[in-house]
C-alpha cells in the first residue's frame, strides 16, 4: 500500500503540513520510518518527537510546529484508527464456498460470502452477504449469521443464534454454549436443559477464548456495538447494553443486567441477578453485587466508590504493617498497665 500524503489527509478529511510525500505504512514514534506516519495521542511521549524518523506525524496542538509534516487531527485516537485501516491488509486469501467446508443442503449461504475449507454450517443456518467463515469455524442448526460478519478460526456459535450485521468473533470464541445450571438433589448435580438461544447485535466484537452461554429460557443479548475482550465469561440469561467494553477475565454471572456504555475492567467478578447502570465503570479485579448506580465510578472487593477506594488502598494499606506494630505496643502496654492495677488491689 502506498500512497501521497495529500490523498491520505484527503481520504482522512484532514489538512497537512509541510511538503508532499509518498507514505507506505504507519509505525510508533520509535520505529517509524522516514516513508511511515506516526502518531502522537499520549503527551509523555512528546520528547520523542525531536528523535522520530517519521515521514509525518499524526497530531493536534502544540505538536504540530514541533515536526517536519503533521496531519492535523482534532481526535488523534480516533483518526489513527481510520489510517491503520487504510494500510491493515486484510485477513484471507480466498472468495466463495471451499469444496472442503461442508454446507448443509438446507443452510442458506449468500453468494457473496465466503466459506474456508473444513468450516461447517448446519441445517437451516443463513450467512448473510458478505460475510467470512474462516477455516474451522462451526455455525450450528438454524443459526442466522449477518452481513459483513467475519467468523474467525475454530469459533463456534452453536444452534439457533442470532447474530448482527458487522459483527467480529475472534478465533475461538464459543457462543451458545449451555448454561451453568444445576438442580441439587440427593443424587447430586442434576442438569437443567439451556433451552434459550443468544442474540449478538450489530457491530459487537467478541475476542478470542471468549464464551457466551445460551440462555435457561430466554435470550443471552450483546448490545449494539459492545466489544468484548479475550477470556470473557457472560453467563446465561445475562444483557448486555449497547457500546460497553467488557475487558478480558471479566465474569458476568447469570441474568445480570448491564447498560449501555458501561466499562467493566479487566479481571472484574459480577455475581448473578446483578444490575449495573448506565455509564458505570467498574475498576480492574472488582467483585460487584447488588446494583451499581448509573454514571458510578466503583473499585474495589466488595466494590465501592472508587475515591473511597484509592484512599483505603493507596492511603490505608500502605500504613497497615506499621499499626499492626503499634496496636501490638500498646496490647502489651495495656497489659503491664492490667497486671500493675491487679498487684495494687492485691496488697491493698
Amino acid at each position: 500500500m502506498k500512497i501521497m500524503l495529500s490523498a491520505l489527509a484527503e481520504k482522512l478529511g484532514l489538512e497537512y503540513t509541510g511538503s508532499d510525500l509518498e507514505i507506505t505504512g504507519v509505525n510508533t514514534l520509535e520505529k517509524a520510518r522516514e516513508d511511515e506516519v506516526s502518531f502522537l495521542v499520549n503527551p509523555k511521549y512528546a520528547p520523542q518527537l525531536s528523535e522520530t524518523r517519521a515521514g509525518c506525524v499524526l497530531t493536534s496542538g502544540p505538536y504540530v510546529e514541533k515536526v517536519e509534516r503533521a496531519l492535523v487531527s482534532g481526535n488523534v485516537y480516533m483518526d489513527l484508527a481510520k489510517v491503520v485501516e487504510i494500510f491493515a491488509e486484510p485477513q484471507g486469501c480466498m472468495s466463495g464456498v471451499s469444496e472442503l467446508a461442508y454446507v448443509h443442503p438446507d443452510a442458506v449461504v449468500d453468494e457473496s460470502a465466503t466459506i474456508y475449507p473444513f468450516a461447517f454450517i448446519g441445517a437451516g443456518a443463513v450467512i448473510g452477504a458478505g460475510t467470512q467463515v474462516f477455516a474451522g469455524a462451526y455455525v450450528g442448526e438454524k443459526t442466522s449469521v449477518g452481513t459483513g460478519c467475519i467468523l474467525y478460526p475454530n469459533c463456534v456459535l452453536m444452534g439457533g443464534l442470532t447474530v448482527g450485521n458487522d459483527v467480529i468473533i475472534q478465533p475461538g470464541a464459543v457462543l451458545g454454549g449451555d448454561g451453568f445450571g444445576f438442580a441439587q438433589t440427593p443424587m447430586g448435580h442434576m442438569k437443567i436443559p439451556q433451552i434459550g438461544n443468544v442474540t449478538v447485535e450489530d457491530r459487537v466484537e467478541i475476542g478470542s477464548n471468549a464464551a457466551i452461554d445460551r440462555a435457561a429460557l430466554d435470550s443471552t443479548r450483546i448490545g449494539m456495538g459492545s466489544k468484548l475482550d479475550n477470556l470473557v465469561q457472560i453467563g446465561h440469561n445475562v444483557e448486555i447494553g449497547q457500546h460497553c467494553l467488557i475487558i478480558g477475565q471479566v465474569g458476568v454471572g447469570g441474568s445480570t443486567k448491564v447498560g449501555d456504555g458501561v466499562v467493566l475492567a479487566g479481571q472484574v467478578g459480577v455475581a448473578d441477578n446483578a444490575e449495573i447502570g448506565d455509564g458505570a465503570m467498574i475498576g480492574a479485579q472488582s467483585g460487584v453485587a447488588g446494583k451499581v448506580a448509573p454514571g458510578s465510578k466503583m473499585a474495589g472487593s466488595p466494590v465501592m466508590p472508587a475515591g473511597t477506594f484509592l484512599k483505603a488502598s493507596g492511603v490505608c494499606m500502605p500504613k497497615l504493617p506499621d499499626l499492626f506494630k503499634r496496636v501490638k505496643k500498646l496490647e502489651k502496654e495495656l497489659e503491664a498497665l492490667k497486671r500493675t492495677v491487679t498487684n495494687g488491689d492485691e496488697d491493698e
